[in-house]
């Protein structure tokens, strides 16, 4: 049988024909493919097409790196390799890089594909003598070709809404939580060694912030007079605290430290205050990030465990590729193989149980609780990553049910339904002006051994089939 390979290269379409494949299965592979002369007599060009433009160029790329496979191609195909007769079989065959765009070509085309290591050694050669084969080919076109396309293509995957980054917001949770540990480990290192001075203060504030502006507004106790309850009465709030700071100060069994002591404490203390001061404004930042990003998530479940959650999945886009049985343990992946290993009781909840709902659930509803808010939470990630506009009434509206779905649990109040919350949802939308035309899809996938799941999904109607397409098989799975 007959073996042409196909060859997309940055110039355009090429198609060869392997002639001697006997001898290149027999031989060194390595060696024949490296020497023009051998690899020119078993592999020969068939024909050519180039691109239009760079524009078609970086279409026909997309296009081939998400498996499919253009009119162009089709076209290109169907003039150059040998016709087949109806009712008989083809006797060649097509040798691709990729199984994904093989399995599109031979559903679309019927012809048979093959993509296999030794597909892959040929295609080697040809792009190592690629130039060699096309004679009008001037030298340096190829690589400005190559230069060209990689820019544009590279440019085209990394062009995003600025203020859409969902990796701002994966590194600011980080940051988030790495202060958190160090603000709390520096605030008992500034109690412990300010408590050699004043062993009181401790007891009376409690807040590690305010113990620290306390600690650097005191400085020595034995300076502490009448004068400066005004000034403590400002960090804390209550005056009486202020006073019976002093009082305490008065009779304190604390030790004197000497100057450079103290210089040294209220260094740390401006230090642990400047990242108390810090961590707030961080904060702010991304409760701010994560309602450009994920405003319905935010909505639903808060700031913080919705950013825990994509920090988690790797991205808004993986978040929303998870079922909601995956994102109800995500982040307790090592409880679940333990008992999987152990044959325990699997986890019931993992990141999301850090949301206010699973506290205040009952401790025989927690499980279900948690069920339920990833089901939803799973929504509102899908509707935040695929909608072009950004509007929280679809989270708001989510968080309502939840808050019905407690009711339910507690008091035994029915529910509305998911269909009606949603249509009142999407009507609001329009009614607003936020958004397009919302078209409502119900999915009831089957599922083995589970109950009957029932997924819906927001899609725009002005939408293209394929891209629609792409939503049914993420939502459906």
């Amino acid at each position: 049988m007959a073996l042409h390979v196909l060859f997309e290269s940055a110039s355009g379409f090429s198609l060869f024909l392997a002639d001697g494949i006997d001898e290149i299965e027999q031989n060194d592979r390595t060696s024949v493919v490296a020497d023009i002369n051998r690899f020119g007599k078993v592999v020969k060009l068939v024909a050519f097409q180039p691109f239009e433009s760079a524009r078609d160029a970086l279409n026909q790329c997309n296009a081939l790196s998400e498996g499919l496979m253009t009119d162009e191609l089709r076209t290109f195909l169907e003039i150059n390799l040998p016709k087949v007769k109806e009712g008989k079989k083809p006797k060649f065959s097509l040798g691709v890089a990729e199984p994904k765009i093989g399995s599109h070509i031979f559903e679309a085309t019927k012809i048979p594909c093959q993509s296999n290591e030794f597909v892959l050694e040929i295609l080697r050669g040809i792009r190592l003598h690629f130039d060699k084969f096309l004679k009008d080919l001037k030298p340096g076109d190829l690589e400005k070709a190559q230069l060209g396309l990689g820019h544009s293509y590279s440019r085209a995957k990394v062009k995003f809404n600025v203020n859409r980054v969902d990796n701002m917001v994966i590194q600011a949770i980080f940051l988030l939580d790495t202060l958190d540990k160090d603000i709390n480990s520096f605030s008992m290192r500034v109690r412990e060694w300010y408590s050699w001075h004043f062993p009181e203060l401790v007891k009376i504030v409690n807040d590690n912030y305010l113990y620290a502006k306390v600690a650097k507004f005191v400085e020595n106790k034995s300076d502490l007079s009448e004068e400066k309850i005004p000034g403590l009465t400002e960090i804390l709030g209550d005056e009486d605290k202020a006073k019976e700071i002093l009082e305490a100060a008065k009779a304190s069994m604390g030790q004197d430290l000497s100057p450079i002591d103290l210089i040294n404490v209220q260094q740390f203390t401006q230090r642990v205050m400047d990242l108390s001061e810090y961590r707030k404004k961080l904060y702010e930042y991304l409760v701010t990030k994560m309602n450009d990003i994920a405003p319905n998530l935010a909505s639903l479940i808060g700031e913080v465990v919705g950013a825990r959650l994509i920090s988690h999945a790797g991205s808004l886009t993986n978040l929303a590729k998870c079922p909601s049985s995956t994102l109800q343990i995500l982040g307790a992946e090592k409880a679940l193989f333990r008992a999987l290993k152990t044959r325990g009781n699997t986890p019931k909840y993992g990141l999301i149980f850090h949301s206010s709902f699973i506290g205040r659930a009952s401790a025989r509803n927690k499980g279900r609780m948690a069920r339920y808010l990833a089901n939803k939470c799973s929504i509102a990630s899908r509707i935040d990553c695929f909608a072009e506009r950004s509007t929280t009434l679809f989270g708001e509206k989510l968080r309502e049910q939840v808050e019905e779905r407690l009711d339910f649990y507690d008091k035994g109040v029915a529910p509305r339904k998911n269909i009606d919350v949603m249509k009142a949802a999407i009507e609001s939308t329009q009614n607003q002006g936020k958004l397009e035309e919302f078209d409502l899809i119900l999915f009831f996938p089957p599922f083995i051994g589970r109950k009957l799941g029932m997924f819906w999904k927001i899609i725009p109607s002005k939408l293209d089939l394929h891209l629609v397409n792409n939503f049914r098989g993420l939502v459906s799975h």
